[in-house]
């Protein structure tokens, strides 16, 4: 939901910008947060009905960040039933150019040819999960491997190895075909080929040989406009007016003391068991670093934070701002997992990677930042599954304190001056990219 805002931003603040108009497609419930994120722009912001009584999902539940991995699929498929409203307010509006739509509401296809204007798939991943996906299930590569941590050479990027556990559980069981999940995969596939577009938040420079081959070997245009996360948001704008959150107080005082600090974060999806909760917890207890970790629940007691003392903070089911967080002067690494969003925002804030992928394609992410950019490293999992708190601690010095940080440092410092280059007005990558596609779909600008 941010980087689509932020693209609405971005769309917003071209030179055309007179002659645009944009409107955002949004839901009762998660209104308030769009409203305040485009509140000093000139969007459109129209919500429409989501479905009631959807079976498993409670009510209220309008967005995933309340919803646990495990009800994605019927949530998801619950919104086809959005379609009629949806289409109704579409033919209310003067004129349509092109339709932007998540990669996931496979169902927008439908109402854009019905209405005869183009769809372009907005997709939260970046270009390399994208061809590497592609390739390891076009050419089965790994349905007849029976290991699950056997790796396997990618052929279009033989460099590239990949193992069956860096994909979707059961995703090569041949009952897979029948499954939900895999049938909601198929359906957004299969509609996002069929687009007249695709757009990735990321930027040229950042995966060229991954961009390139898209562009030689897909029918799909891709549309490089990222990273949208340095693009001004609604929290630049007010968080001056604001009383400073307790965070961001505990982190200037780190910085006062001249304390570096680690961040941990594994998005607001993530299902992480109680083991490895407590791994994650023991290892940076022995550490010895200062870490500011952000998690849901209680099932970190407070006897951890009595613990570590003033060398912790924790932040319970609290919305935090993480790129202000990863642009603080006293942070120096990030716990991450993985998520593209994640990682361009520690790309952009220049601040090294330690890697924990948990789901979907985060461990393509992670192949990206470690091996081919080299701005990260990453933990490994002992042979049951769970990273052990000695893996961890090791890894977190190691980044905070050892060569090795050091050295992912000044390779993310390189990245991320180059990703703010890219949408400099007028002559950055990025922007031109953004030029041309107002040029192709928007007729004299309109």
């Amino acid at each position: 939901m941010i980087p689509m805002l932020q693209l609405a931003r971005l769309l917003l603040s071209h030179s055309f910008a007179g002659d645009i108009s944009v409107t955002v497609f949004t839901t009762p419930l998660n209104r308030p947060f769009v409203v305040d994120s485009l509140s000093d722009t000139k969007a459109t912001i129209i919500d429409i009905p989501f479905p009631d009584n959807v079976p498993e999902i409670p009510p209220g539940v309008e967005c995933t960040d309340k919803l646990p991995a495990s009800l994605f699929v019927p949530f998801t498929r619950a919104t086809k039933s959005m379609q009629a409203d949806f289409e109704r307010e579409l033919m209310s509006l003067p004129r349509v150019s092109f339709m932007v739509s998540d990669g996931f509401l496979w169902w927008t296809l439908e109402s854009s040819r019905k209405l005869g204007f183009p769809r372009i798939v907005f997709l939260g991943m970046n270009c390399a999960s994208t061809v590497i996906c592609d390739s390891v299930f076009q050419n089965q590569l790994l349905s007849n491997v029976k290991s699950e941590t056997e790796p396997v050479p990618v052929p279009e990027f033989p460099w590239i190895k990949v193992r069956k556990c860096d994909f979707v559980k059961d995703m090569f069981d041949s009952k897979s075909t029948t499954d939900p999940g895999f049938k909601l995969i198929l359906d957004q596939v299969t509609s996002m080929n069929q687009s007249q577009g695709i757009i990735f938040n990321t930027l040229d420079d950042l995966e060229p040989v991954f961009i390139d081959f898209y562009k030689r070997n897909r029918e799909l245009k891709p549309w490089t406009l990222g990273p949208l996360c340095c693009v001004n948001n609604f929290l630049e704008y007010e968080v001056e007016e604001k009383v400073k959150p307790s965070w961001m107080k505990w982190l200037d005082k780190k910085r006062d003391q001249g304390c570096n600090v680690l961040y941990v974060a594994f998005g607001s999806q993530a299902e992480i068991s109680r083991e490895q909760l407590e791994e994650i917890a023991l290892g940076l207890e022995e550490s010895k670093v200062n870490f500011l970790w952000v998690v849901k629940g209680n099932e970190i007691g407070k006897e951890f934070e009595e613990r570590v003392g003033e060398r912790g903070m924790m932040v319970r089911d609290e919305w935090v701002d993480q790129r202000k967080i990863l642009e603080h002067d006293s942070v120096r690494g990030f716990l991450s997992h993985c998520g593209w969003n994640s990682l361009m925002e520690s790309i952009c804030s220049e601040v090294p990677i330690l890697a924990f992928p948990l789901a979907a394609e985060q461990p393509l992410n992670a192949i990206l930042v470690v091996e081919e950019l080299r701005v990260a490293e990453r933990v490994v999992a002992a042979s049951e599954g769970v990273v052990r708190r000695e893996e961890i601690a090791e890894k977190v010095k190691e980044l905070m304190e050892g060569e090795k940080g050091k050295e992912l440092r000044r390779n993310v410092q390189a990245y991320g001056k180059m990703a703010k280059k890219a949408l400099e007005e007028g002559i950055g990558s990025s922007w031109k990219n953004l030029d041309n596609l107002i040029n192709e779909f928007c007729n004299n600008g309109t």
